[in-house]
């Protein structure tokens, strides 16, 4: 059937391709089989240039998933309608295909139109069948009405594996430049043992991060239908292909979290109901723009946080989080759960060494006092930079005994560097005891501990 004389009269860019049927009943050879002019202009290809009944690739970019959904429309014998992030034009694009009437049992025939834009039209993304719109509408009403982010993308994730039917569903964030990945969420079915997180630390592993980045690059997602489709990667990734038959994953569909133009992580649900593959591309279309959004306000918010409350010299953190801790604690925001201790220390000969030495040498010093309290307390413990050269330290988690010997190990520590010296003071208390109180006896301790050491070392005094 001659196509040229339809096209010819659609002011949009169209054209007609055909879908081979293998006997097997797979995909075969996408051909384009006319194309009108607009849609030779956005390829760049002279009317005298093209060649009907080519592959499609001959004249854009192969794509598995355009591959896809081609099949589909022509073995469903339905209307594809898709709004999708051309990751291969930096652009977004609304597709149309449309199924035509074919007289050959083996090849069909369908009509492909899209609409391109740089930058990304809402109202065109919100345009959703209602299922897909009530998913979104849970996804962001969970996003907002919470204060248990984590909890909430617990919740949001077994919801999409349920929809997709998956053995597994998770978030994984990645940081390309430290060539690190994190999980973020998971859910799996009953049969599935959940995911070892830290295997996402082990050197395998980000190579096969970069692998998603690359597979979908080119496109919005990477979809893998069946086991034939899972052969297809041998090839292309072996790698990849490997880690895949390890896990014993047979069909995948994987999306990268974009943000400001990087990939910030992705989403990726394995041994999914492929009869169900468009209603799930549809829905995570629209869900991975969401949590993309989501996930990287979170991240911006951490990490505004994280300088809001750390000392920038020393990497501890600074008065301002001693306040906050300190605030939540007297409110109950937060509360002691035990026994506590505090100890403030005070950095001897600071000034003497700006004065003598210049202030590289007294920010190194501040350097090193704060490696010391690092290598005397545990995790258990928060370690404050609250003054020029005054350090705060809370201790949760330990016995009296154990925070005496704490104490006794912080002393220890600062004579074996030789040059850091603190006059420290101490104070142990139930968590009854008002932590004002406590702040207030440990700093009393600590100037106790600094005229004692005067008293000792008279000569000192005036260059200390």
């Amino acid at each position: 059937m001659n196509y040229d004389i339809f096209i010819s009269h659609l002011k949009n860019v169209a054209s007609v391709l055909s879908v081979g049927i293998n006997p097997d009943g797979s995909c075969g050879e996408i051909l384009l089989e006319a194309a009108n002019d607009a849609y030779l202009a956005t390829i760049n290809t002279r009317r005298e240039d093209f060649v009907p009944g080519r592959p499609y690739y001959n004249y854009v970019p192969a794509d598995r998933n355009y591959e896809a959904m081609s099949y589909r429309c022509i073995t469903e014998n339905r209307m594809i309608h898709a709004y999708v992030d051309a990751g291969q034009y930096h652009a977004w694009m609304e597709i149309y295909m449309l199924p035509l009437i074919s007289d050959e049992p083996n090849k069909g025939y369908y009509l492909f139109s899209y609409d391109m834009s740089e930058k990304l039209d809402a109202e065109r993304l919100a345009d959703v069948p209602p299922e897909t719109a009530m998913q979104m509408l849970s996804i962001s009403v969970r996003l907002r009405d919470t204060t248990n982010f984590q909890q909430a993308m617990d919740e949001i994730i077994r919801d999409i594996r349920l929809d997709c039917e998956a053995n597994r569903c998770c978030i994984i964030l990645t940081d390309f430049k430290k060539r690190t990945s994190t999980m973020l969420c998971e859910s799996v079915a009953e049969t599935e043992v959940v995911m070892d997180r830290e295997m996402l630390q082990a050197d395998f592993f980000f190579p096969i991060i970069e692998i998603w980045d690359r597979m979908t690059s080119e496109s919005n997602c990477y979809i893998i239908q069946n086991e034939k489709e899972l052969e297809e990667i041998k090839d292309k990734d072996y790698l990849w292909y490997q880690s895949l038959i390890a896990s014993g994953v047979y069909s995948l569909v994987l999306y990268p979290l974009k943000s400001g133009g990087e990939t910030i992580g992705f989403i990726m649900a394995t041994n999914f109901n492929s009869e169900r593959t468009l209603a799930i591309k549809a829905n995570l279309e629209v869900a991975t723009f969401l949590l993309a959004a989501e996930i990287a306000n979170r991240q911006l918010f951490t990490r505004l946080k994280i300088l809001s409350d750390t000392d920038l010299l020393t990497g501890l953190y600074n008065r301002n989080a001693m306040n906050n801790r300190v605030s939540d604690i007297v409110s109950g925001a937060s509360p002691l759960t035990g026994n506590y201790g505090v100890v403030f220390a005070d950095l001897n000969g600071l000034k003497n060494v700006n004065d003598e030495e210049g202030h590289v040498a007294g920010d190194q010093l501040l350097k090193d006092a704060a490696d010391v309290l690092r290598a005397t307390y545990t995790s258990e413990c928060s370690i404050f930079r609250v003054g020029g050269d005054e350090f705060m330290v809370l201790v949760e988690g330990h016995t009296e005994e154990e925070f005496i010997s704490l104490t006794l190990k912080l002393r220890l520590n600062c004579e074996a560097t030789k040059h850091v010296r603190m006059a420290i003071g101490t104070y142990y208390c139930p968590a009854s005891e008002d932590i004002r109180v406590a702040l207030h006896n440990a700093d009393e301790a600590m100037y106790r501990d600094k005229r004692d050491f005067y008293d000792r070392h008279p000569e000192l005094k005036r260059r200390i």
